[in-house]
């Protein structure tokens, strides 16, 4: 196909930059030559971040991107840069920092003017084509004629940009209580949503990390208000359209409070994230139905988002693209009631009341999201049928409506790969082979696992952040560290290989020595390899993923057990006091670094398997939610601190150890079981 237009992005990999590599704009890549041009021709930079499955970067693009007038004007007066925010998220991270200080809030597609030195000084989100068209003429001509007021703005702002993710060290001792934890929860409870779960707000979001340290909390506590309100959710979660009944795998988020509407595009980060909590859940209440999410969602991610080398993709776009050639939000999900009757014949009328085929599953335009409202125990009742039979007629349901989704206009998509979203992904996997046994889940988390160490792991201890066409690229993001890290201390806990400890620790001491700020004891975002950008920021609040300072201060404190360093240790109890004195106004914000602080607040054991039988009874204890343990293992003597001089020929012991102090080994782990305060 001949296109009329054809600019810088041709060159890229991104999906999302290939998207935009035949509009008139003349867009370019962000790197070193063209930020030079900027200056050189004395020009203002207009930076605008989206992503691949973003589904009002589409809007934008087709209304204003693709139209010749506005690309004549954005090309006369601006430098046009195209950031994909997955592959750059550092460059959003320090421009969407500036778009929240100017507009009070932030979003994608994120559009900046900056100056030909690269600080902002105008942003903003999504704009209709008047509106961009009219703010860009305006912005110019005061560059033109006033350029020393905008100058005088942008220092500002950078002071601003610089002060926002300044993180100071805490110089009071360290001292965690649990009061302090339920102080936090208590206020947060204000924003609970008690009807259908999750937060009192639209859109909703469903921030994993909130609920898995909330179901950790209500469980060690014995808070049943707390452990009801987190099963609602994520029942209620389940049940919404959010999730895709049909094929599997949950969309970004909910546009409503009841979870029915979906923003149909669906991100690798979120499925790997909730595949851990649903695991987790499922160990505690034994719900057939956090199963069957589980490996739902599983089923998904094999089926459309794993390359055969094992690499994950990113994700699937909200749009598809429709034979008429336009761009149609959730046409791939969606149902008209006819069609429905059709697929289905006799079975219509159970699956209609089953999933809502009336005014409560209703959308738009005679389309209905599949979305369920009842129990099967209130079906079950109601239609005098037996689990058995309701199993096997939605297992025949979905198989026909799979099928026949699988010939309409597929999603794009976003085939990269990310190391930190990767990683996400294998603890997901090990969390699912934990819980359940299935041997296969251990295998695809092993293979992906083995894809990082020997494609993304550079031959000077570093990791690179992005994979695509058979080429590893872009310098690895603190982020890359922390989920690897953690991945690989879960794929030791449950194969106790120790290749994966050894691994987790030498990343952790690559991070030491590329991103670390002593005066402060966090870490940066970037490594200190990396070009400078308007601020060099210390992510530490968790968001829809944890932040990667909290992430990497859990995995400090667990690698100072494994590996007896105190450094390790006083460096994660350094990171948490700093962050405490913001911590109970929004736990939302803080629930990983919560998470750790439990591990303050209560017995942390270290559970140590020797002998010959260790794998077996790792697995028997993982039958057990003990959030509260790391576990370590040999079936042969091993010079691991926690493992040494522990080994008996021909026998398999279980110390259970406190800080250092263990009580008497035992040979059975329901003996174990009964020495760990839970």
């Amino acid at each position: 196909m001949k296109h009329a237009y054809t600019n810088n992005l041709i060159h890229e990999t991104s999906p999302y930059l290939l998207q935009h590599a035949h509009n008139p704009v003349d867009w370019n890549p962000w790197n070193e030559t063209v930020l030079e041009q900027a200056k050189k021709e004395n020009k203002l930079i207009l930076i605008s971040v989206g992503y691949a499955a973003c589904h009002w970067c589409h809007v934008m693009e087709h209304e204003s991107f693709e139209d010749t007038i506005v690309a004549e004007l954005m090309n006369l007066k601006f430098i046009n840069i195209k950031v994909d925010r997955e592959e750059r998220p550092d460059i959003d991270q320090v421009y969407m920092n500036a778009v929240q200080l100017m507009t009070g809030s932030g979003g994608w597609p994120m559009n900046v003017i900056a100056l030909p030195d690269g600080r902002p000084v105008w942003g903003g989100t999504y704009f209709r084509k008047e509106q961009w068209m009219s703010a860009l003429e305006q912005i110019s001509d005061l560059y033109r004629k006033h350029p020393e007021k905008l100058y005088e703005y942008a220092d500002k702002l950078e002071q601003g940009i610089k002060a926002m993710d300044v993180v100071t060290l805490n110089k009071e001792e360290a001292e965690f209580k649990l009061e302090f934890i339920d102080q936090t929860v208590k206020n947060w409870e204000a924003h609970f949503d008690h009807k259908f779960g999750g937060f009192k707000r639209a859109p909703k979001f469903m921030m994993p990390n909130n609920y898995h340290f909330l179901l950790r909390y209500a469980y060690q506590h014995k808070h049943k208000d707390l452990q009801k309100f987190v099963n609602l959710t994520l029942t209620q979660m389940a049940y919404g359209g959010l999730y895709d009944q049909v094929g599997g795998g949950f969309s970004r988020y909910s546009t409503d409070v009841n979870w029915h509407i979906p923003h149909f595009e669906k991100m690798l980060y979120d499925n790997a994230q909730l595949v851990s909590l649903y695991s987790d859940a499922y160990l505690i209440t034994k719900d057939p139905l956090y199963k069957d999410i589980v490996y739902e969602t599983l089923e998904f991610v094999e089926r459309e988002l794993t390359a055969q080398n094992g690499a994950f993709y990113s994700s699937l776009d909200a749009d598809s693209n429709m034979p008429n050639g336009t761009l149609e939000e959730g046409a791939f999900y969606v149902w008209q009631k006819e069609e429905l009757q059709k697929i289905l014949g006799s079975s219509y009328e159970l699956f209609s009341e089953y999933y809502n085929i009336n005014n409560y599953g209703l959308w738009e335009n005679s389309q209905y999201v599949l979305i369920r409202k009842d129990s099967d125990e209130k079906i079950l009742k109601t239609h005098k049928l037996s689990l058995e039979d309701l199993n096997k007629k939605k297992a025949e349901w979905k198989q026909l409506l799979l099928e026949k989704r699988e010939k309409r206009n597929r999603p794009r998509l976003d085939d990269k790969t990310l190391t930190s979203w990767n990683a996400l992904m294998i603890k997901g996997y090990v969390d699912a082979y934990r819980v359940f046994g299935e041997e296969n889940f251990l295998k695809t988390a092993e293979k992906n696992a083995n894809f990082i160490l020997n494609v993304q792991l550079r031959e000077d201890g570093g990791l690179n952040h992005n994979y695509k066409n058979n080429t590893s690229t872009i310098n690895g993001y603190l982020e890359d560290y922390a989920t690897t890290i953690d991945a690989y201390l879960a794929l030791y806990e449950n194969t106790l290989n120790v290749k994966w400890l050894s691994a987790a620790r030498d990343l952790t001491n690559y991070a030491f020595d590329y991103f670390y700020e002593e005066t402060n004891s966090m870490f940066y975002f970037t490594s200190n390899k990396d070009p400078l950008l308007v601020s060099r920021s210390t992510e530490y609040r968790d968001n829809v993923i944890p932040a990667s300072n909290s992430m990497m201060a859990k995995n400090l404190f667990k690698l100072s057990r494994y590996f007896d360093n105190n450094y390790y240790h006083k460096t994660a109890t350094n990171m948490l006091n700093n962050i405490k004195p913001e911590m109970q106004e929004y736990g939302s914000n803080y629930s990983n670094w919560l998470d750790l602080m439990l591990n303050y607040t209560e017995p942390f054991y270290e559970v140590v398997v020797s002998g010959t039988e260790a794998h077996e009874k790792i697995k028997e204890l993982n039958k057990k939610y003990i959030p509260n343990k790391i576990l370590a293992g040999a079936t042969k003597e091993s010079s691991l601190p926690l493992l040494e001089n522990r080994f008996i020929e021909n026998e398999t012991f279980i110390y259970v150890c406190v800080n250092q102090a263990c009580q008497l080994p035992v040979k059975e782990v329901k003996e174990a079981i009964k020495q760990i305060k839970n």
